[in-house]
C-alpha cells in the first residue's frame, strides 16, 4: 500500500526514518484512501474513532488535541494513558451530529466504514463542512483488495501522522523504538498456527494479507490460512481440524473472550482432539492490539514471549 505525501521541501518516508526530522512546511497535501486532503496547519481539535487511531495520537504525545473519541475497543495502555480521561462521544461509531458538536477540524478513523451517512458522516460531507478526515491506510478497502500488509506500512502511518501534526521528531523516535523491538523478536521455526479472532459456528480467522499474517510471520508461525488473499476470512472447523495447527493465537475480546474460545474448543467434538487444544498451546492477544497499528509490534513481542513458554513440538 502506498502513501503519497507532498512536503516543502520534499522529504521521503524512507529518509525520514534515518535522518533528523524536519518541521512540516504547510500547506501539506496527502492522498489518503481515495481522498486528497490539504492541511494549512496542524489539526487542533481531533475526534478519533477506534482505539488504533486514539492510541497512535496518544503515543505521539497529542492527547491535548483530542476533543472526543468513539468506538474504543479497550483501555489505553498505561504507557500512553492521558492525564485526564478523554471525552467519550459514543460507545460505537458516533453520529455526524455528535461528531460536529465536538467542533473538530479533523476526524481520524481506524475503520473506513466509520465514515458513512449513518455513522460519523461521509468524508465528502465532512470535508464540505471544513472538517478534514483520515482513514488508517491499513484499513482502507474502498480501493480494492489491499496489498499484503507489512510493518513498514505501520511505520509509514506513524510518519505520516507525525507530518500532519508537525511532530516529526516524535514520530521518528517512535518508529526507531518499534523497529528495535521488532528486530529483537526471535522467530520460532517449523510451527503452524491459527489466528482465531471471533465467532463460534463459523470462526473468523486471520488470512494471508493483514495484521494476523504480518504478526505470525514475525513470530515464525506458518498461518494455515495464508493462501486466502484477504486480511480476514470466515473459515470452517473442518478445515482447521484437517490442518491441525501446532499453536492457536486467541483474540481476547469483551464479546468473545479467550475463556469462551477455549471452552468452545474443548466442548466441540470436532476440535477437542486437536493437538493445540489437547496440549493447551494457546497464546493470547487483546482485541485492541489485534488490529494493525501502534500496538502491533509490542503485541508481537508479547506473543513471542508467550510462545517461548509453551511446550512446543520439536
Amino acid at each position: 500500500m502506498s502513501l503519497k505525501i507532498w512536503l516543502l521541501p520534499l522529504v521521503s518516508l524512507g529518509s525520514a526514518l534515518s535522518t533528523p526530522a524536519h518541521a512540516t512546511d504547510y500547506p501539506l497535501t496527502i492522498e489518503n484512501c481515495g481522498a486528497t486532503i490539504t492541511f494549512d496547519a496542524p489539526p487542533e481539535r481531533v475526534v478519533t474513532i477506534k482505539s488504533t487511531a486514539t492510541e497512535l495520537l496518544l503515543a505521539l504525545g497529542l492527547a491535548e488535541k483530542i476533543v472526543g473519541v468513539g468506538f474504543q475497543d479497550g483501555p489505553v495502555p498505561d504507557a500512553w494513558a492521558p492525564a485526564t480521561p478523554l471525552p467519550i462521544l459514543a460507545d460505537r461509531v458516533p453520529s455526524q451530529e455528535v461528531v460536529l458538536e465536538a467542533e473538530p477540524d479533523f476526524v481520524y478513523g481506524g475503520w473506513e466504514s466509520s465514515f458513512a451517512a449513518d455513522g460519523a458522516g461521509t468524508r465528502d460531507g465532512l470535508h464540505a463542512l471544513g472538517v478534514a478526515t483520515y482513514v488508517a491506510p491499513t484499513a482502507c478497502r474502498s480501493q480494492g483488495t489491499p496489498d499484503k500488509l507489512s510493518f513498514e506500512d505501520v511505520f509509514d502511518q506513524i510518519v505520516e501522522m507525525g507530518a500532519i501534526f508537525d511532530v516529526e521528531d516524535r514520530a521518528t523516535q517512535l518508529v526507531a523504538e518499534q523497529r528495535t523491538m521488532l528486530e529483537e523478536i526471535k522467530p520460532a521455526s517449523n510451527l503452524t498456527g491459527l489466528w482465531y479472532s471471533s465467532a463460534t459456528s463459523t470462526p473468523y480467522v486471520g488470512a494471508g494479507l493483514g495484521g494476523p499474517q504480518m504478526t505470525m510471520e514475525a513470530l515464525g508461525i506458518a498461518n494455515i490460512f495464508a493462501d486466502v488473499e484477504d486480511t480476514w476470512t470466515s473459515a470452517s472447523w473442518e478445515a482447521i481440524v484437517d490442518a491441525d495447527p501446532d499453536v492457536m493465537i486467541l483474540v481476547d475480546a469483551a464479546w468473545n473472550s479467550v475463556d469462551q474460545k477455549i471452552t468452545l474448543l474443548n466442548d466441540n467434538p470436532a476440535t477437542a482432539n486437536l493437538s493445540a487444544v489437547q496440549n493447551e498451546r494457546y497464546i493470547t492477544i487483546p482485541f485492541p492490539a489485534a488490529e494493525p497499528g501502534i500496538r502491533s509490534i509490542p503485541a508481537a513481542a508479547d506473543l513471542a514471549r508467550q510462545l517461548q513458554e509453551l511446550d512446543l513440538p520439536q
